[in-house]
């Protein structure tokens, strides 16, 4: 694969890489609640060697009552701070899904207006099948001057997704999987509705990786977009359960130089719980 530090690299380049003394690693592991598995715990038994921990669910707007719905700038800076991670870092992070949560992160940071962070492309899996170094240990953290410049355009709330639903200004991409968007299967989050956003077209985000949790090469993510029905000339609205996986989308756009995209940081967590949102059913 071509390593990009804005938006992918592989185990290789971050092993070569792994010493020097500007790079900073973060596990971002998290998982659904019927997964059973805790993150945190899986970090702190064993992690690549000088990684944080970023707890999607704790560096997040905890006053909402929506699901790790993106943290203020300020949220942000102090405790990336407090990780020690700043201006002039470049920052790698992994998961244990493949890409899942890493790239929700990576999102995250791009939304403050942080560029050179890459998601490693297959995640922890990958480095610990390749026999790569592994840690228990926490980090020695020192606190690192950063600074943020929130970049509205990347995220999109439920009034202006609704006005782009109505108005079909932009492709929204819904990357859940198909009896979840078709509305043939619960939502794992109670009380939801079933269905998808009007005008919306799904494309699961498994179907941008391969078995083994890497992502696809640009032609072939090309092509994964444009089977699904989307018009990659277009702005695109990226959008999933809670956002996680939407990120992973976005991702992919940013691999196919697709720059015109936003995420709906709420998704269906938002717009299946309030019954005046319109949903669909069906493949389309």
């Amino acid at each position: 694969m071509d390593d990009d530090p804005r938006t992918l690299v592989g185990t290789g380049w971050l092993a070569k890489h792994l010493s020097d003394p500007d790079l900073r690693v973060i596990d971002a592991s998290w998982f659904l609640p019927g997964e059973g598995r805790d993150g945190a715990a899986e970090y702190a038994a064993g992690h690549i060697p000088g990684a944080r921990f970023f707890d999607i669910d704790q560096i997040a707007d905890t006053s909402s009552d929506l699901p790790h719905m993106a943290p203020s700038p300020e949220v942000f800076i102090s405790r990336l701070r407090a990780m020690g991670v700043g201006d002039g870092h470049q920052v790698v992070i992994y998961d244990r899904s493949g890409i899942r949560s890493a790239a929700r992160v990576w999102w995250t940071f791009r939304l403050m207006g942080k560029t050179d962070v890459a998601v490693l492309d297959g995640g922890f899996t990958k480095w610990v099948a390749e026999g790569r170094p592994v840690e228990d240990m926490p980090p020695i953290l020192r606190d690192r001057h950063m600074t943020a410049q929130r970049q509205a355009g990347l995220v999109r709330d439920a009034t202006q997704v609704a006005a782009a639903s109505k108005l079909g200004s932009h492709v929204i991409v819904d990357a859940r999987p198909g009896p979840r968007f078709r509305g043939e299967a619960a939502e794992p989050r109670a009380g939801l509705r079933s269905g998808h956003i009007p005008g919306a077209v799904n494309l699961p985000h498994s179907d941008l990786l391969r078995p083994d949790g890497t992502m696809l090469p640009p032609d072939e993510l090309r092509a994964a977009f444009e089977a699904a029905g989307v018009d990659l000339s277009r702005p695109i609205i990226t959008t999933c359960g809670s956002g996680v996986t939407a990120s992973v989308l976005a991702l992919a756009l940013e691999r196919v130089g697709q720059r015109d995209w936003s995420l709906y940081d709420g998704s269906w967590a938002e717009w299946g719980a309030f019954p005046d949102l319109k949903i669909a059913t069906g493949a389309a």
